[in-house]
């Protein structure tokens, strides 16, 4: 199985590698990008767009997979269409063809017959690219190919790529916005139960050379399967208010520390009752930032306990590869709606997201939608301090309205 999470985390960087050449030249920048069609689009943006970034990205994922792994190819599901429509009005299904030669033709047929921005591309996609990591050579599991699933998000926070910020500053390590928070996102599953069972999480933009302006990325992942939780980093939690960390804080009864001893991070469009009844439980420790992918990954790297979002606007290409980072760490990804309205003097298990079955009712992308909201944690006995918390500071505020 460490064959196949090898390979995840190959197609990953070579996924980076197109985001980056995709980015680094602003005249072929402009022409990588079409607006979304009619139902494809998020209903969060007034205006969302695809680019041809994402597009090669996904169809790169499914296609490595497929060579090597035969029919994985065809288990994967994710968030871009790759039909184009050039500007002769030609429909143009892009796809990765075997010889470098060919995709500079069908790239050229998308981008008008821009053959240097074809053949720059194209040789990005036909790099090779190996990936190393030493605690992959001991994951010995069997996990059947049959069962998997998989979930791609190409390129997270579309919009955030697009706008390419470089110089934001972050607060306390997390970015507000940025090209810091472009993810892409590679999530596997157990199609029988929904269970997340591998993650990849692949940030393009992490560091910028200053004189070269040449980007470097960081790549985190996580495999849970039955007994086997293996994951790619040691979970250090960054020190606040002295020398105690958030853990030793919500262990400490004392009522200023479960006042303010959580962190969180937010959307900006999040709900003013949550944010109300957050800023109560955390106090300053309230962060925003522009991404799904990004938001959860700062849970993984231990930034923040908790990621919250209340709306039904991520999906499942979202939060299912970190979800399955998490379990690997003993955390995981609850659905928000749910475990409000449960009561936990009945002992009932925290409602996990799952992502095997669409939703009764809705078509298009909404299928796919997490339509309660979610939490994503790294402690099950954080979470459940930190919901008794929140409950206790919602309540005034449902009252009032």
């Amino acid at each position: 199985m460490s064959d196949i999470l090898r390979e995840l985390l190959c197609v990953s960087e070579k996924a980076a590698n197109i985001a980056r050449a995709c980015r680094q030249q602003e005249a072929l920048f402009q022409l990588l990008i079409e607006e979304k069609k009619e139902g494809e689009k998020n209903k969060k943006f007034a205006v969302d767009f695809k680019t041809l970034a994402d597009v090669l990205v996904q169809e790169v994922i499914k296609q490595n997979l497929e060579n090597k792994f035969p029919g994985l190819g065809k288990k994967i599901s994710g968030e871009e269409s790759n039909e184009f429509t050039n500007d002769l009005g030609e429909k143009i299904i892009l796809r990765l063809c075997s010889a470098e030669a060919e995709t500079v033709e069908l790239l050229s047929k998308v981008l008008n017959g821009n053959k240097l921005a074809s053949e720059a591309l194209a040789k990005v996609v036909h790099q090779d690219v190996s990936f190393t990591d030493p605690a992959l050579d001991s994951i010995r599991v069997d996990i059947p190919q049959d069962i998997l699933g998989i979930w791609v998000d190409p390129i997270d926070s579309t919009y955030q790529y697009i706008k390419g910020s470089a110089d934001i500053k972050p607060n306390q390590g997390i970015f507000s916005c940025g090209l810091q928070c472009v993810t892409i996102l590679i999530g596997v599953y157990d199609i029988q139960t929904g269970t997340p069972l591998m993650g990849v999480v692949n940030q393009p933009f992490v560091s910028q050379d200053p004189n070269t302006l040449r980007w470097k990325g960081q790549c985190y992942w996580g495999l849970s399967y039955m007994e086997t939780n293996i994951h790619s980093l040691q979970l250090h939690i960054p020190e606040r208010n002295g020398t105690e960390t958030p853990s030793q804080l919500t262990e400490n009864t004392s009522s200023e520390a479960e006042a303010h001893g959580f962190s969180a991070v937010i959307s900006t469009s999040e709900k003013e009752t949550i944010k109300a009844a957050l800023f109560r439980v955390c106090g300053d420790s309230v962060f925003r930032a522009a991404g799904a992918g990004y938001k959860s990954l700062c849970v993984v790297q231990g930034l923040v306990d908790i990621y919250i979002f209340s709306e039904d606007t991520t999906f499942k290409w979202d939060s299912c590869a970190a979800h399955a980072i998490l379990r690997s760490m003993g955390g995981g990804m609850v659905d928000l709606k749910e475990c409000l309205e449960r009561n936990p003097e009945k002992g009932l298990n925290l409602p996990q997201l799952v992502y095997h079955v669409p939703n009764e009712g809705a078509s298009g992308v909404d299928q796919w939608a997490n339509k309660g909201g979610l939490i994503a944690y790294r402690s099950r006995r954080q979470l459940e301090m930190f919901l008794s918390l929140l409950i206790q500071n919602l309540v005034p505020a449902d009252t009032n309205t």
